[in-house]
């Protein structure tokens, strides 16, 4: 069994100062640490539970198949910051048949990322016991 003490997502992106401004200035996300020098020196940001690494370049841009998931508190306060400032929102927020109010947006690399808000009443919610 593989005993995960942390996580992180690791993005090459093909513009790394371009990436560390969307996720850093534009999404607001905090920074956890920093390491290396130069353009292609890497940025880990908090994600909740998790980790976004920016770091190197990559040649070609990500896999359509990988798209990050992240939880708000409120999904069309977020839409409205993001529009705001200037982020192209691939599909307004919606309520979902499954529960979940969902928008998603695309980093510079054309990396989609799903915006969520998990309504208090959802299943995800729920903690048996507490």
């Amino acid at each position: 069994m593989v005993h995960v003490l942390s996580s992180r997502v690791l993005i090459r992106p093909g513009d790394p100062e371009r990436s560390r401004t969307f996720y850093g200035e534009t999404l607001g996300l905090a920074v956890y640490r920093e390491f290396g020098t130069g353009p292609e020196r890497g940025t880990v940001y908090f994600l909740g539970g998790g980790f976004l690494e920016v770091s190197g370049r990559a040649e070609e841009p990500a896999a359509p198949g990988v798209q990050l998931w992240l939880q708000v508190a409120d999904v069309r306060a977020a839409h409205e910051e993001l529009v705001a400032a200037g982020v192209r929102v691939l599909r307004e927020p919606v309520a979902e048949p499954w529960g979940l109010v969902e928008m998603w947006i695309a980093d510079p690399d054309g990396c989609r990322i799903v915006l969520v808000e998990v309504p208090e009443r959802h299943p995800i919610r729920y903690r048996p016991g507490i």
